[in-house]
């Protein structure tokens, strides 16, 4: 592997005599398998050497090593390295990328101390509520995750003692949802999701006798009137000139376009798109499975051709080669499933077609493929079905969108009944 990385005799020695060039090798050889470019690699190893050397690796083999250590090393290395006449962000840069090779490779080998976190007070309390969510109500981990989290910022409010859980009020649950209101700016929306997820927690404190009784019941979110919002979302011909945009042979443009076609046809959500596996497209039977974001339940679709073809096109020319099964994967090494990156990709090109929109992510398209089958004249039923909804009401408000199916309703000759 060294030798693949640098031709020059004396660097190459320097490599193969460095200490730990064993260990060295097994981490370029992970990193070679994960697709990362040569010229990166090479500077890694650089780094790598220096991190073995300014830690003092070799002398204690099996001593863990902190954060702190590994940042007074990098101190070090930047100031030896960048002479103090050279610029200060030149300096910095050093020692950032010494810290990350060094936390990276530590990592790899389990030989990174973790960073010591106080624990929570309130963890066992958190634990088993997210226990009884997933075993009582077969809720997904992003969903029990999201919950946790809202339960755990309220807690913190409490301060370190357990039993002030005992002694709460609806006053003070009611003080914190206002707060979220006036002092962090939450939206209504949002701070009825925060309700609902407290509503949930104290519900199931009651039952464990931690908190009075009838907090649950008491917790009331702002008021949201139904359908007071209407999905908005890009017209059909809006989607057509987005997937125009795509055509061509640019790695970013196939890429997007196999995205895009199954934001559009499917409604998929994005954390829905992002978990998609290679197995999941059944090329054989042409069968496409979804793993719902919310409930982690299993929906088969049939593979539409066209957007089979884009994703065969996207998985032969344009994937990285990789040992991760998702099927988007970022396009720079370490290559892994794509996460933050589904909001631009859409969002840059609507906003390039001049749409206006309220929001211009993944979810815009979502609206615009139920609105599309609402025009198709598919039930609420069988729209909702395509969708994953659970519950009839979350799809019954795409009925309001369909302006036209609601003036050809209105435009009926009642004839002689009135």
């Amino acid at each position: 592997m060294f030798d693949q990385l640098f031709e020059r005799p004396h660097a190459l020695l320097r490599q193969r005599a460095g200490p730990l060039a064993k260990e060295r090798l097994v981490y370029l050889r992970a990193l070679a398998d994960q697709g990362m470019a040569r010229s990166t690699m090479r500077c890694v190893a650089e780094y790598l050497l220096a991190v073995a050397d300014y830690l003092r690796l070799r002398e204690r083999p099996d001593a863990a090593i902190g954060q702190p250590e590994i940042e007074r090393a990098a101190h070090r290395w930047a100031k030896r390295r960048v002479k103090s006449a050279r610029p200060a962000t030149e300096r910095e840069s050093s020692r950032r990328r010494f810290v990350w090779a060094a936390t990276q490779w530590l990592g790899f080998m389990d030989r990174l101390q973790p960073t010591a976190t106080p624990p929570s007070p309130w963890a066992e309390i958190v634990s088993a509520f997210a226990g009884y969510l997933a075993r009582e109500r077969g809720l997904s981990s992003e969903t029990i995750n999201a919950r946790c989290w809202i339960v755990q910022d309220f807690l913190q409010r409490l301060g370190t003692r357990v039993d002030a859980l005992r002694e709460l009020t609806i006053v003070e649950i009611d003080r914190a949802l206002v707060d979220k209101i006036t002092q962090c700016g939450y939206a209504r929306v949002t701070v009825q999701s925060y309700a609902g997820a407290l509503r949930s927690f104290f519900g199931y404190a009651e039952m464990r006798s931690w908190c009075r009784p009838g907090l649950a019941t008491a917790i009331k979110g702002p008021r949201i009137f139904p359908q007071e919002r209407l999905p908005a979302g890009p017209s059909w011909d809006d989607v057509q000139r987005l997937l125009a945009m795509t055509q061509g042979d640019r790695p970013t443009d196939i890429r997007d376009r196999a995205i895009l076609l199954l934001l559009a046809v499917y409604g998929l959500r994005s954390g829905e798109l992002v978990r998609l596996r290679l197995e999941d497209f059944d090329w054989e039977r042409e069968l496409l499975r979804v793993t719902r974001y919310k409930t982690s339940e299993v929906q088969l679709y049939p593979l539409d051709g066209i957007v089979g073809d884009a994703v065969l096109r996207y998985l032969r020319e344009v994937r990285p080669r990789s040992r991760c099964r998702a099927v988007f994967l970022t396009r720079r090494a370490p290559f892994r499933p794509m996460r933050g990156g589904l909001w631009r990709i859409v969002a840059v090109r609507l906003r390039h077609l001049g749409v206006v929109l309220p929001h211009h992510g993944a979810h815009a398209l979502r609206h615009a493929c139920a609105t599309r089958l609402m025009a198709q004249g598919l039930s609420l039923k069988e729209i909702g079905d395509h969708l994953g909804h659970h519950h009839p009401d979350t799809t019954r408000i795409y009925a309001k969108v369909d302006l036209a199916g609601l003036r050809a309703v209105a435009d009926v000759n009642l004839g002689g009944l009135l």
